[in-house]
């Protein structure tokens, strides 16, 4: 059991490598419901571990974006300290215990349906475009941003799937440009969120090590791959994906939010003790 958990994490997390790699986003979306429903860890747990993968991947794949200097720090400082603010909001709910286990996955499954509309629906080329100056064109990034943080704090995405649409079709960032931005705001948005659930998952930290090696090798194969890919193709399989994971993950929701039915053991012995206790009365006066 424990081997084949292993083995489910290590290509989990070559898959959700790949997709940062190649996408900038987006792969780290899988990783909750890989580890509620494929390892059977409790959402507290699964949240802060989510976070610490997705931060170290994100970093993991973000040097050769650096490199060829594909990040924006306008559109990165514009969403990213909103971003910050709701993910701290986030995580501090949760830490309170004002989001039930329940909701957090419900979250996540409307989180990853949106998710998959965006990555299908038809495209918009706004490569040309450039952020517009002053509070007309920052007021919708960063709105955008105080969503990604929410959704970062509260079921422990990195936000890339929302945050790459947003570099793209609102501040007008050519693709690459917004996925190399987009690595180093999950990066930072995650670190953040943990940091705001003040938990470190010490029982589940064995599970990183399956998890990091096969986003290593993910990351690896994807940064070899990216230039050949079809970019539409790839959105299309992640797409499914994401619907498959949203599918999972709202069952187990719905599996989590059902109410125990109250146990009828107690009760029965006292409504039978009664007649035992009333029936020796007859016998008592022949």
């Amino acid at each position: 059991m424990i081997e084949a958990t292993a083995l489910l994490l290590l290509a989990g997390g070559g898959l959700i490598g790949f997709l940062l790699a190649v996408l900038g986003a987006g792969g780290s979306i899988l990783l909750l419901p890989l580890l509620v429903s494929g390892a059977g860890l409790p959402t507290r747990q699964a949240v802060p571990l989510s976070l610490i993968v997705v931060a170290l991947l994100a970093l993991g794949n973000v040097g050769p974006y650096l490199r060829r200097r594909q990040v924006a720090l306008r559109p990165a400082l514009i969403l990213g300290i909103p971003a910050l603010a709701g993910s701290w909001i986030g995580g501090s709910l949760v830490k309170a215990g004002l989001i039930p286990e329940a909701v957090q996955l419900g979250v996540f499954t409307v989180a990853a349906l949106v998710a998959s509309w965006l990555l299908t629906r038809p495209g918009r080329h706004p490569a040309e475009a450039t952020l517009p100056r002053g509070l007309a064109g920052a007021l919708p990034l960063a709105a955008q941003g105080v969503v990604v943080g929410l959704l970062t704090g509260i079921a422990g995405v990195g936000g890339g799937f929302a945050i790459v649409p947003a570099l793209v079709l609102i501040a007008g960032l050519p693709m690459a440009l917004a996925s190399g931005t987009s690595l180093v705001l999950i990066a930072v948005n995650a670190g953040v969120a943990l940091l705001a659930l003040g938990h470190w998952p010490s029982s589940a930290v064995p599970l990183l090590l399956p998890l990091l090696v096969g986003g290593a090798a993910g990351a690896f194969l994807g940064q070899w791959l990216a230039p050949h890919l079809p970019d539409r193709r790839l959105r299309q399989g992640f797409s499914a994906l994401l619907i498959g994971s949203a599918l999972l993950t709202g069952a187990e929701a719905w599996r989590r939010h059902e109410p125990v039915a109250p146990a009828a053991v107690p009760a029965a012995p006292m409504a039978r003790s009664g007649p035992r206790a009333s029936t020796p009365a007859p016998f008592a006066h022949p």
